[in-house]
């Protein structure tokens, strides 16, 4: 029967992260985008921008894309509170939503979760600061990519998120995302002699 609960209690989790893929980014809609990204799209490129930053500053890769994927999973049950929100209201810590989340988990993966979700909210660790590093800089790249959309009203996310980076890797990534065009990439490059 225990073996049932705690797959039961997983499931549960894995049923409510799935929400995410639903929940919009709500904090553009005060810059004019009509259709935001989901928190599920946005976790998505923070966890890859995770790993590339922890290769370049050091840190485990493993362990920033786990914080990464696992830093906004508490936006289930309290939302995506905008920053404008946040001076009328208080939510829970992130790391009590997150311990009744995995509540009925398997003790290793609650264990797992926990550990991931406190260490990320402490800052203490390299791999915390990156992993925050990578959620700032997503945010700076998803303005950049609305302003090359016809989004003129993004620079405060421009800034903000570029004034909260710490690592020098994360701010050489948004130097060459404010320089870049998101659609570089398509161009065959160069024909090598």
């Amino acid at each position: 029967m225990s073996d049932d609960h705690d797959a039961t209690g997983a499931m549960n989790f894995i049923f409510e992260a799935g929400v995410l893929k639903r929940a919009a980014r709500t904090g553009w809609w005060f810059a004019g985008v009509k259709h935001p990204e989901s928190i599920a799209e946005h976790s998505f490129r923070t966890a890859l921008i995770g790993v590339m930053l922890a290769a370049m500053e050091g840190a485990d890769p493993a362990r920033v894309s786990m914080m990464c994927v696992l830093h906004d999973t508490q936006e289930t049950r309290i939302t995506d509170i905008p920053h404008i929100a946040k001076r009328y209201l208080s939510a829970a810590p992130n790391t009590a939503v997150t311990a009744d989340q995995v509540a009925e988990c398997p003790p290793a993966v609650a264990d797992t979760i926990t550990a991931a979700v406190t260490e990320y909210e402490a800052q203490e660790s390299l791999e915390a600061i990156v992993a925050r590093d990578a959620d700032k800089l997503e945010c700076l790249v998803q303005a950049v990519e609305y302003h090359h959309q016809g989004i003129d009203n993004v620079q405060r996310w421009i800034d903000s998120s570029r004034a909260a980076l710490k690592t020098a890797s994360a701010q050489r990534l948004a130097d060459a995302a404010l320089a870049g065009q998101p659609l570089a990439w398509l161009v065959p490059p160069p024909a090598q002699p």
